[in-house]
């Protein structure tokens, strides 16, 4: 048995039925970071108010309907200003927590260390609402361990931490005066005021410094320097002046943060694909963890549908197929894709049946994706193929029929409007009579908004993932043909021999036709790419950043 949070113990209800707040400490970005009190804490909240820069993270965690109203607000004259008002959070959260409402307030990185969550605690105290507190990863702790800044060793270093914004001249000479790691919150275009400050003090100007831009994101950013270099190195590399200025850095000082220290322990901006825009061209569904994949390699998947599932224009053989399954007609049932799954799952549904219904029928699924929607449905495939997912590595594993212990010899094999005829002539050859039924159609999907279908043609995206070749026709049918920098990944020759067909360079083929396995070459080629760079003694730089025009490194 689980151990019981003490915050959620049925000794702290004694906030039932009363508005209550939890302050919650949503990290310095990444949304893996959250806390699992933090996400069961999202999940009861019937009020969420968030600051802008960690909404996204928290609001998916958060019940469909919760209200959450906006800290910003854009009027014509902050518009004018390039700064939006930010509205009062304590009257936000007072307001929600009088009438009753569970209200959840997400700060940037962690309620004691980030922002001025305490000011809010006091009124909640002031007013009686009862309230509690979710620490999170705060920025200044979890921004350098993502740039391989260690904070303390061994020898137990002295650390200190100072918001450059509300530093006095005391505050900088006492860190001044010391020899321990400092860490120092402030923005891009004040970073060389602070090195100065730092120095004024007593530092040295050869101390190290590392300052780190959105941090624990795949926009990070790292650069390395001294105190007394640091205006130099952002000038040299017209980093500086910039429209970005004003966002916010952690920058880190002392020996920790030294150079030679740092490449070895640069773990985050050193993935595969660090920051790379990947175009995933499925569905979402299918999408899914082939995107979380991606991510695990530092890239930032984009998912553009290039087909839209419909049903058949004729659905009575599905509904007749459907009913032979309840009246035993079938021995098997094959299915070769997530979507077949989807549309007899929904054929279920439509007549009141449940996964109870395949009771005493084997189930087939052509690869790990389809027989986990399958599991889902509450049904355990008998067959997936031991081999190569596909419908010649099914029919390597399906059994001839056999009279003596197969009673029935018919096949139901539910599938695209457009599939191909492979796994029912092997079926056939096997001795099986198959149902082939068209289950559902595949048309082309919408074309996606301007900006994507700009990305995609002028280069902005670094790869892009063919998972088949109708996903390359489609693609190109919706959206244009990828521009000549983007890396083109394929899922196998017949995939290869369509994008070629089309113009496309294929830079990467999958060694099987599996869409992990795709992700994962994907991966070793970024990899390969980036050792190339350093042993050249060349920047970094993502396939996209080569395109005429294109910034050499984006801080955005």
């Amino acid at each position: 048995m689980s151990p019981t949070s003490p915050t959620t113990s049925p000794a702290s209800s004694a906030f039932s039925g009363h508005g209550n707040v939890t302050f919650l400490g949503a990290g310095p970005g990444d949304p893996g970071l959250l806390t699992l009190r933090a996400v069961e804490a999202l999940a009861g909240a019937d009020v969420l108010i968030a600051e802008p820069e960690v909404l996204e993270v928290v609001r998916c965690h958060a019940r469909a309907g919760v209200s959450t109203p906006e800290l910003t607000v854009v009027d014509e004259a902050s518009t004018t200003a390039g700064v939006p008002v930010l509205r009062d959070a304590t009257n936000l959260v007072m307001e929600a927590a009088r009438v009753g409402k569970r209200v959840v307030r997400a700060v940037t990185g962690d309620p004691g260390l980030d922002g001025n969550a305490g000011a809010e605690m006091l009124a909640c105290a002031a007013e009686g609402i009862p309230f509690e507190v979710v620490p999170g990863v705060a920025t200044a702790v979890g921004v350098p361990a993502y740039a391989g800044v260690p904070l303390r060793d061994a020898h137990g270093t002295d650390v200190r931490f100072v918001d450059a914004r509300t530093a006095d001249d005391r505050c900088w000479t006492e860190v001044g005066a010391s020899d321990g790691t400092v860490v120092v919150s402030t923005t891009l275009d004040s970073v060389a005021a602070a090195a100065g400050e730092l120095v004024a003090a007593g530092r040295k100007p050869d101390t190290p410094l590392t300052v780190t831009i959105g941090g624990t994101t795949t926009r990070q950013r790292t650069w390395t320097a001294t105190l007394g270099t640091i205006a130099q190195v952002f000038k040299q590399g017209k980093i500086l002046p910039s429209p970005e200025g004003h966002r916010p850095v952690i920058a880190v000082v002392g020996e920790r943060s030294a150079p030679a220290q740092r490449d070895q322990l640069a773990w985050f901006e050193s993935k595969p694909l660090f920051g790379w825009r990947v175009l995933v061209p499925r569905t979402k569904e299918q999408a899914a963890s082939l995107s979380d994949q991606l991510r695990s390699y530092g890239a930032v998947p984009h998912e553009v549908p290039t087909i839209a599932v419909e049903p058949p224009r004729t659905p009575q053989q599905m509904e007749r197929a459907v009913k032979g399954l309840v009246t035993g007609r079938y021995e098997w049932i094959a299915f070769t894709s997530v979507n077949a799954v989807k549309a007899v799952r929904e054929k279920f549904e439509e007549y009141g049946l449940d996964a109870r219904a395949f009771a005493g029928i084997k189930v087939a699924a052509v690869g790990e994706q389809t027989a986990a929607a399958l599991v889902d449905f509450g049904v355990k495939p008998d067959l997936v193929p031991s081999g190569e997912q596909s419908a010649a590595g099914l029919l390597e594993d399906w059994p001839p029929y056999d009279p003596v212990f197969d009673p029935i010899d018919r096949v139901f094999l539910p599938r695209a409007d457009i599939a191909t005829e492979t796994l029912v002539a092997g079926l056939i050859e096997l001795g099986w009579e198959v149902d082939d039924v068209t289950a559902y159609r595949t048309v082309r999907a919408s074309p996606p908004p301007a900006d994507t279908r700009e990305a995609i043609k002028g280069g902005g995206f670094d790869a892009v993932l063919f998972t088949s070749s109708s996903t390359v026709r489609n693609l190109v049918g919706i959206a244009g043909k990828p521009h000549n920098v983007t890396v083109i990944a394929c899922i196998g020759p017949a995939t290869a021999k369509t994008a070629e067909e089309h113009g496309l360079r294929v830079d990467v083929l999958s060694p099987e036709p599996s869409v992990h396995k795709l992700a994962e070459a994907l991966a070793d080629f970024g990899l390969r790419r980036r050792a190339a760079a350093l042993e050249a003694g060349d920047p970094v730089t993502r396939p996209s950043e080569r395109r005429p025009g294109a910034r050499r490194r984006r801080t955005t």
